[in-house]
């Protein structure tokens, strides 16, 4: 994996947990549902370029 894709799924994932964090203080459901979204987006990336960086060797 390079590492621009590597921080891009990485700053996925944490933006994806920062909103689901504000979303739970301020209790907005769409900003919790969002932030789930996103850091399940992010861990599925990095998941698969793992996968994909295995099986290139």
């Amino acid at each position: 994996m390079t590492a621009r894709k590597k921080a891009k799924h990485t700053a996925t994932v944490v933006k994806g947990r920062a909103e689901e964090a504000l979303g739970k203080t301020v209790g907005n459901e769409r900003l919790i549902a969002k932030g789930k979204a996103d850091r399940i987006k992010g861990d599925l990336a990095q998941a698969g370029q793992k996968a994909k960086d295995a099986f290139k060797h």
